[in-house]
């Protein structure tokens, strides 16, 4: 078996309506399991909430999400960004990420050429969650144009 290392988002009621959104972006099918299907929560109003939901995309992307109850600490968008990366083969593929991901969303720095020579971008998507796009120059020094 292989070792994976895969983002889980916490999010208050939204778990759900952003791993759709994500399937959206990366494509793929978002399955989901209840906090009520499991009997994990005795709040009634908690049982439709997503206790794991989880999105493989085709790029074999995972990520997986979950509400947090309202017994529990919350703090939206936390201490993580997630990130994306490749290079200038994948610029096709990272632009329409970003596009999709920035879409509705908060840009704190444009899709644009960095100072190191790649097109980087940061931005919060309609979520609230944080990500950072990488598109890496190529291999001759010079940069890929976004």
């Amino acid at each position: 078996m292989t070792t994976n290392l895969n983002p889980y988002l916490n999010f208050r009621g939204r778990a759900r309506e952003a791993l759709e959104f994500y399937g959206d972006v990366f494509g793929g099918t978002p399955t989901f399991s209840t906090f009520g299907e499991f009997g994990m929560s005795q709040d009634p109003a908690e049982q439709d909430q997503i206790m794991h939901g989880q999105l493989v995309t085709s790029s074999d992307f995972t990520l997986m999400a979950a509400d947090v109850p309202a017994a529990m600490p919350f703090n939206e968008g936390g201490s993580i960004s997630v990130s994306l990366s490749g290079g200038p083969e994948d610029k096709d593929e990272l632009q329409g990420y970003w596009d999709k991901l920035s879409d509705g969303g908060n840009v704190f720095v444009p899709l644009e050429l960095a100072p190191w020579g790649d097109w980087f971008g940061m931005c919060t998507d309609k979520v609230g969650v944080q990500w950072l796009v990488n598109i890496g120059g190529d291999q001759s020094g010079q940069s890929s144009e976004a």
